[in-house]
């Protein structure tokens, strides 16, 4: 069943394509190009000369190939996993964010963008219309960004905050995806 969008909830929503991420083509890649991808995700910090020998290719084969992942956008970047308990951020929020009417959602992401506790934000359906995580080091900490950051920002009607009270270990989400993409031998 199709809605009608109201002036005001047009409004809203209107600026949100500048700031979200723009969604990527998918690309084709073969049977190398994921052994590649999957490698580096395994070992991040994998030689070329010893990725070169684990799928038995030459390194500038390897090196070629990785630049076109990058360029496709399939490898979008190179970087370590933080555990930020062990540096004092280890209390999750998640905080559920409404835009009050006539207000500009993108205005909001902007700024919540800028606060550097925001690990991630999300547009959501439903009642709601953001949903942010932050990394905080304890409930002081969240008190003092509430009071002094987010709800200082223009436009928010009503948040909602949820303390995460247990998390799963990190798992290797990319590995499971990347390996279910094989095909059936």
């Amino acid at each position: 069943m199709l809605t009608s969008v109201s002036q005001d909830e047009d409004a809203i929503l209107s600026g949100i394509r500048e700031v979200v991420a723009p969604v990527a083509a998918s690309v084709e890649i073969d049977d190398t190009d994921l052994a590649i991808v999957e490698a580096l995700v395994a070992d991040g910090r994998i030689s070329l000369r010893q990725l070169a020998a684990q799928l038995g290719l030459s390194a500038p084969t390897i090196s070629e190939r990785m630049s076109r992942l990058e360029r496709a956008g399939v490898i979008t970047g190179y970087s370590a996993q933080v555990d930020w308990s062990v540096l004092g951020h280890g209390q999750v929020v998640f905080l559920s964010i409404k835009a009050a009417a006539g207000r500009s959602v993108s205005d909001i992401m902007r700024s919540l963008w800028e606060i550097p506790e925001v690990e991630d934000m999300t547009v959501v359906t439903g009642d709601l219309d953001l949903l942010a995580k932050l990394r905080v080091r304890d409930y002081a900490h969240l008190r003092e960004i509430l009071l002094n950051s987010i709800w200082q920002i223009g436009g928010i009607q009503n948040t909602s905050t949820m303390l995460a009270i247990a998390e799963m270990p990190p798992k290797s989400f990319a590995a499971g995806l990347l390996a279910g993409r094989r095909a059936p031998r």
